[in-house]
């Protein structure tokens, strides 16, 4: 009987910074390199050495003092962890615009993720191939993933269709959506959800762009606040308490 202790649970932060670390490394194998040090990654990825080593301690990679870490292996070792060494169709629901940018786009059946299946409800769409893929009508969810296996669900719909969908996609059988509508969709525990909404990325990259504004109008005024708006204010009166 084996005796071999059950690997531990990856906390989420560092299962969303393995793709991080997996393109990097990619990127290293493809251009000759044999061996990367946890600095080395740490730099290219934006994180701390010591944030490198742990999430890759979960996987049971340990670097090399002097040596660093095989990125061959380690690419295996990341790839065999997040289920990448095997495909995982994927089905679309929303064939407009958005979906049809998603079936086009080449990135995702090159690492793993094809489309399996394009649905809507639009009988003007509903027939029309987008990516090699015949868009089927919504009503035949049920019936592709049954007879597919298809575990993984793309929302490209509009954000008033989105928890419709997702319901659906629930029913259907579907564990793992992925949503591209501007909106939060909610779903069983036993279900994986990720959200990903552009505009929430486009305020995060604009709230930077304010700030490196603020640091440079700062500079040229001798580092002193210009009045401008509440923030400038409230450290004018903390500089005078």
């Amino acid at each position: 009987m084996s005796t071999s202790r059950p690997r531990r649970r990856i906390p989420e932060a560092s299962v969303a910074r393995l793709p991080i670390y997996l393109q990097i490394l990619i990127e290293q194998a493809d251009g000759g390199v044999l061996n990367i040090s946890s600095e080395g990654l740490a730099e290219l990825a934006g994180v701390n050495a010591a944030k490198v080593r742990k999430d890759l301690s979960y996987l049971g990679s340990y670097g090399v003092r002097g040596v660093g870490y095989e990125v061959d292996y380690l690419i295996f070792q990341i790839r065999r962890e997040m289920g990448l060494d095997q495909d995982w169709p994927v089905v679309i629901v929303g064939g407009g615009n958005l979906g049809q940018a998603l079936a086009g786009y080449g990135g995702f059946s090159g690492r793993g993720f094809p489309v399996g299946a394009i649905v809507d409800n639009d009988p003007a769409k509903v027939d029309t191939v987008v990516g090699g893929v015949r868009i089927r009508h919504l009503d035949e969810l049920d019936t592709i993933v049954s007879g597919t296996g298809i575990a993984i669900g793309v929302i490209a719909t509009p954000a008033s269709a989105a928890q419709e969908v997702a319901d659906r996609l629930v029913a259907a059988g579907i564990t793992s959506i992925l949503n591209f509508a501007p909106t939060i969709v909610t779903a069983p525990s036993r279900v994986s959800v990720r959200t990903v909404d552009l505009a929430v990325e486009l305020q995060i990259l604009s709230y930077h762009e304010q700030r490196r504004a603020n640091l440079r109008s700062g500079t040229r005024t001798g580092g002193r606040g210009t009045g401008l708006g509440p923030g400038s204010a409230t450290l004018k009166r903390g500089a005078t308490a």
